[in-house]
């Protein structure tokens, strides 16, 4: 197919590529591996420990949002913590890819999405003769409750802008407007870790979370202190944790979104309500084309 040259294309990996790491809240040991796939297959997960069994990575399949987007494909297999290698799709514009994994969740890694960004990159990018796609928001959508909200409004680009606050000095309120841009995503967004509690762990292994957290996959906060021993990626890393955590819960639309996500003490549960309300009412969104020059806004790069 020839397409014009102000459309952009659709983009999957050019090679398979593997990695090992442990589940964040199951504590398995998960192998992964990122596979190429064809135009308008979107992002798909296969569990290979269950009969290969596949999911797409698409917000009607989330089943749960408990501290991670988890998919399922309605008779009980699920693949948990995707949303930091959705952020790595989203951040390095991948549309389509088939990821193998024999286990209950993604690897955590190190908390951030820096090591699946390094993978993709490893394995290559590969354009494909198809028109890449974007979900255009044409009214404000919110929802919200007790002191929690998200929105997503008209905008010519993608960008995000998330606060929060917490009773913790070492986090305190944090804001960040963040404009969607490849190179501005690997240096100011994907490195930024999940961070947690001291005093919440106990509680959540017993609900059987967490089993695999620790000082090497999460930032961890007791009172007012930072535990790791080489403290903070940036000075805000709670709040560009956030915003990578809604880049990658947003884009399981199955597209990119060009609009303006607000979200203010917004979390997983918080972000899926929000693409609900969003495909509740048709005339709240339309399909486009992704142009290829870039967002006419011009990006607001963030400080380290």
């Amino acid at each position: 197919m020839i397409l014009p040259p102000d459309v952009a294309r659709q983009k999957t990996l050019k090679t398979a590529i593997h990695c090992r790491g442990i589940g964040l809240h199951s504590g398995a040991r998960i192998n992964m591996k990122l596979h190429p796939a064809k135009a308008d297959s979107g992002i798909v997960f296969r569990r290979t420990d269950k009969g290969n069994i596949e999911i797409p990575a698409q917000w009607r399949n989330v089943v749960d949002s408990t501290l991670c987007t988890m998919i399922g494909n309605g008779d009980g297999i699920t693949i948990g913590t995707i949303e930091h290698l959705m952020a790595a799709f989203a951040g390095l514009e991948i549309d389509n890819a088939l990821v193998e994994i024999d286990g209950p969740e993604v690897p955590v890694m190190d908390g951030s999405a820096a090591p699946f960004v390094f993978l993709i990159e490893c394995a290559g990018i590969a354009e494909l003769s198809a028109p890449r796609r974007a979900i255009q928001v044409l009214k404000p959508v919110s929802v919200g409750e007790k002191g929690n909200s998200a929105a997503l409004v008209p905008a010519d680009g993608f960008r995000l802008s998330f606060a929060i606050d917490f009773a913790s000095g070492a986090i305190n309120r944090q804001e960040l407007t963040y404009t969607l841009d490849t190179d501005d995503f690997k240096r100011d967004i994907s490195r930024a870790r999940t961070f947690g509690f001291l005093h919440e762990v106990d509680q959540m292994r017993a609900n059987g979370l967490a089993r695999g957290g620790s000082l090497d996959n999460a930032v961890v906060i007791s009172g007012d202190r930072v535990l790791n021993k080489d403290g903070l990626r940036y000075r805000d890393e709670f709040v560009r944790h956030k915003v990578l955590d809604a880049l990658g819960d947003l884009y399981l639309v199955g597209a990119p979104i060009l609009g303006h996500f607000h979200g203010v003490r917004s979390g997983h549960a918080m972000n899926r309500k929000l693409i609900e309300a969003l495909f509740a009412d048709r005339s709240n969104w339309t399909l486009t084309t992704f142009p290829a020059t870039g967002w006419e806004e011009t990006p607001q790069r963030v400080r380290a």
